[in-house]
């Protein structure tokens, strides 16, 4: 296959059969029918395929090799998730550290996310999603993403950090080029970031609380006080990590449900299933993804891999293979098939798994008792962003009475 000046040049341990044309940051058609152009992809190409943008990186499309690449660290190592590589102002903590370096730095934000923590937090969260739906409930429509998807999970952060609310805007849109700009839009909104927090990390050294930014700060890894570098690293995941994967889920489900009325009546008859529809919504939607780097040569499954090759991993494919879920395209709310790929799998399983299941529970709970008849808008349809996390950009919703 010839390839064009933009991309990548062909690796000698890459077989030209499994080299397909696509830069995963800007899939053909994404923009307009997201699901359903990765569900083609899928369909029509290679389990494991070669993919020249982006640097060049290997792209796996089932379940079961997602999966393996997961949980192995070795030689699926976690030290570099972006594409292109090199071009952040610095690692990702914990994200980025392997095992078992990784640990020491988990250690530090695992008790904010633990489920007598994250409980807790319940009252506050339908308090705020109230608020919010009674606001909206009156006009008849809203713009979901902005009216109400993105508010109710940054409140939430930022009561946890101990950030001034009227930041919170700021912070998503600086969230939001980080994970679906381009490598450079990404590494400068990480500076940006890193610019915000450092006021914020001077007061907390001289006034530490116990909010999760002050853990941070003050943290120690293996008895040795972490780096400043670490630190702010460690800051960064929080930050990014906080701020715009729930709202992106929130924004498919909503969509989901707003054209699904069976699906919707099933959860207003039978509230007990809203937990397993959360968690079945989370298999067929996960919008997160990361890549990873070998440690080393390794051959699988009749491929290759040199030390240096990145690994992009989309959960979203693996959510919606066939191979491993019965009828694995459709939502099923009563489906009993086990573990999905969309926190991730192996040591590095996102630890804010449960506030995120919290937020999305209760936005579920609380909008079908308000509006429990609503429909996506046929004149205003909605638009999706792609990139290290898919997302819906715009979502208008209407409802009657």
């Amino acid at each position: 296959m010839q390839l064009s000046p933009e991309k990548a040049s062909l690796p000698d341990n890459v077989p030209a059969e499994l080299v397909v044309d696509l830069n995963v940051y800007k899939p053909e058609g994404g923009n307009q029918d997201l699901h359903g152009t990765w569900r083609r992809i899928q369909a029509t190409s290679p389990d494991i395929m070669w993919c020249p943008y982006n640097g060049g990186h290997w792209l796996p499309t089932r379940f079961e090799d997602i999966d393996f690449i997961q949980r192995n660290h070795d030689p699926f190592s976690m030290r570099d998730v972006g594409m292109p590589s090199g071009l952040k102002p610095t690692r990702i903590l914990p994200l980025e550290a392997d095992p078992p370096e990784h640990l020491g730095f988990r250690m530090i934000i695992n008790p904010f996310f633990t489920p007598k923590i994250v409980s807790g937090l319940d009252h506050f969260t339908r308090e705020l999603a109230v608020e919010l739906i009674r606001e909206i409930k009156p006009r008849g429509r809203c713009e979901f993403m902005a009216e109400f998807a993105q508010k109710l999970p940054i409140a939430i952060f930022m009561r946890l950090a101990d950030l001034p609310m009227d930041d919170a805007p700021e912070l998503l849109r600086l969230a939001e080029q980080s994970t679906r700009g381009g490598a450079e839009l990404q590494a400068s909104s990480q500076m940006a970031m890193m610019a915000y927090i450092t006021p914020f990390v001077e007061e907390r050294r001289a006034n530490p609380g116990s909010d999760l930014i002050s853990a941070i700060v003050h943290a120690k890894v293996k008895g040795n006080q972490i780096s400043d570098t670490d630190m702010m690293s460690t800051l960064l995941t929080v930050l990014f990590g906080g701020l715009d994967t729930v709202a992106s889920t929130m924004g498919f489900m909503a969509e989901f449900l707003g054209r699904h009325p069976a699906h919707r009546q099933q959860l207003i008859d039978d509230p007990k299933l809203i937990p397993n529809a959360v968690n079945e919504m989370m298999r067929r939607f996960g919008p997160s993804s990361t890549a990873r780097t070998l440690s080393r040569d390794y051959d699988y499954k009749g491929i290759h891999f040199k030390e240096g090759d990145k690994v992009y991993i989309l959960p979203l494919l693996a959510g919606m293979d066939e191979r491993r879920f019965t009828d694995g395209w459709n939502i099923d709310f009563e489906r009993r098939e086990g573990d999905h790929a969309s926190f991730g799998s192996g040591p590095h399983r996102c630890p804010g798994q449960l506030l995120a299941l919290l937020e999305l529970r209760i936005f579920v709970e609380e909008w079908l008792k308000q509006i429990p008849d609503f429909r996506v808008s046929e004149s205003e349809p909605p638009s999706y962003g792609t990139g290290m996390v898919n997302c819906v950009e715009t979502l208008v919703l209407e409802w009657d009475g």
